[in-house]
């Protein structure tokens, strides 16, 4: 299942691309960040593409693939490739990722790591993402 969570809270399970697609667009100081979480309970860790419109208009990408250590991060100015991007990815497309120089940065991560909750980890997916 996919959910959906924007900065202020609000939640869409069960997202479908219009939903992910409209949140997108609506991003806005004040709701500059959003998530889309992908929830299975037969895969462990957190798996997670998530987005922030940073205050000189540039997208902040960043995935995260089961474990802390695979958090990915890259930077565009094009909406339009943050929507394939979150589309593509919310429907495990192939290539997803295609187009971007994506940047890894587990080890901010790593304390998260050692030893860590669940609770913790969820703590961390709701985290606004690191600025550079």
């Amino acid at each position: 299942m996919l959910i959906v969570t924007n900065e202020r809270g609000h939640v869409v399970k069960r997202a479908t691309k219009p939903a992910i697609g409209t949140m997108l667009a609506q991003l806005q100081r004040g709701d500059a960040h959003m998530v889309v979480e992908r929830i299975d309970e037969e895969r462990a860790g957190s798996w997670y593409i998530q987005v922030l419109l940073r205050e000189n208009n540039t997208y902040q990408l960043e995935y995260r693939d089961g474990v802390p250590e695979q958090h990915f991060q890259t930077l565009t100015v094009s909406q339009g490739k943050v929507l394939a991007a979150l589309l593509g990815w919310a429907a495990a497309k192939p290539g997803w990722k295609d187009g971007f120089m994506w940047n890894n940065i587990g080890e901010q991560f790593c304390s998260s790591c050692h030893g860590a909750s669940e609770s913790a980890d969820a703590a961390e997916r709701t985290m606004v993402p690191r600025p550079l």
